[in-house]
């Protein structure tokens, strides 16, 4: 495959011009992302392609280097053009964090001015930047640039040995259901068959109708399984041949993300949640795999951010930018709050996965 044709120079910032690729179709964007220490699933061409084929985003890399050389530096945005919540780059949609991949600040900050004066342009309503670590100046004399969410991210250290981790973690709420679970006769299924597909997201939409949002669609979990590959996996929890709880995992090179969790509560009894993380870590440890990714949690779920405090008892604060400040959805801030607990637990089920098959593309 050739480097992608849709790259091309643009204005010269303070002498230095600023290009964008295609991360899709230039080979270069994937032996960054292989190589660079600040690197996730959620900059690989895998994890792109998945948002493109389910949801129509179309992604793009801003970045100081040239066509015609190698590729050291990028930041990747989605373009997501809807009439509903307006035309903007966000990087990346349905993703819980996304680093700029720059080894040099001043070319990180020339790409950061770039953008800006794009955004004054008008042909975006806005750019939002979703990163662990706090970019330098961000936000810092700038009026214009303003936090629009913040999470709790957590992180646990996989390197020691399995029983040394297992001895840290909570004794009540970890330990003990763990031990409970295998003391239980659970079964646990792994893979990314359609059947375990059918099972997790059985209990995803029980799950989701719990909390009283939208679901994703189905569609979104079909294109991760095809192009995330045995980087994913679906591991489901079974009573008496009856599914109750499931978990769904990535892997990046010595990562392991936990990306979406799902249970029916008439079983939480058996402690299956707790233990499936379990069989998790000891999977990838077998893997050498040495960090385990939690993710982001909302400030407004403290019964998540308690089971996650559990397993990495010091979580970092993580925010969200956006520039510029003023801009402002058709949605409300706190639409799932405004319209989802209100309206959506009330409707048959076949109805909500019509909503949410209609409203994730515009919220991602």
């Amino acid at each position: 495959m050739g480097r992608s044709q849709t790259a091309h120079d643009t204005d010269a910032i303070q002498g230095l011009p600023c290009y964008q690729l295609d991360p899709i179709q230039d080979p270069r964007w994937f032996q960054l992302v292989e190589k660079h220490p600040r690197a996730s699933v959620f900059h690989s061409v895998a994890w792109l392609r998945a948002l493109r084929r389910t949801y129509g985003y179309k992604p793009v890399v801003f970045t100081t280097c040239a066509p015609s050389g190698d590729l050291r530096n990028g930041l990747v945005f989605c373009r997501i053009n809807s009439w509903l919540t307006g035309r903007r780059l966000v990087s990346l949609p349905f993703s819980d964090h996304c680093e700029p991949l720059f080894d040099s600040a001043n070319e990180l900050n020339l790409v950061i001015q770039y953008l800006k004066s794009v955004m004054e342009q008008g042909e975006w309503k806005y750019l939002q930047l979703r990163t662990v670590n706090a970019i330098p100046g961000l936000g810092e004399g700038e009026t214009r640039w303003q936090p629009v969410q913040e999470f709790y991210f957590h992180s646990l250290d996989l390197r020691p040995d399995l029983n040394r981790i297992f001895d840290a973690l909570d004794k009540d709420s970890v330990q003990r259901r763990i031990q409970r679970a295998e003391r239980g006769g659970l079964v646990e299924k792994c893979g990314r068959s359609e059947v375990l597909l059918k099972d997790f997201y059985s209990l995803f939409l029980v799950t989701r109708r719990r909390q009283r949002v939208p679901p994703t669609p189905y569609k979104w979990f079909h294109s991760l399984i095809r192009d995330l590959g045995e980087a994913l996996e679906i591991r489901v929890a079974y009573k008496d041949g009856v599914p109750i709880t499931a978990i769904l995992t990535l892997q990046f090179r010595d990562v392991l993300y936990y990306k979406y969790g799902c249970s029916d509560e008439r079983f939480n009894n058996y402690g299956a949640t707790p233990w499936l993380f379990w069989r998790a870590i000891a999977s990838a440890k077998s893997k050498g795999v040495t960090e385990f990714d939690l993710g982001r949690t909302e400030q407004s779920n403290p019964g998540l951010l308690a089971f996650k405090n559990r397993w990495a008892p010091d979580p970092r604060q993580i925010v969200y930018w956006q520039f510029p400040s003023a801009a402002h959805s058709r949605l409300p801030k706190n639409w799932k709050g405004k319209v989802a607990k209100s309206v959506f637990s009330l409707l048959p089920g076949n109805l909500q996965i019509v909503i949410g098959k209609w409203l994730y593309p515009h919220v991602g």
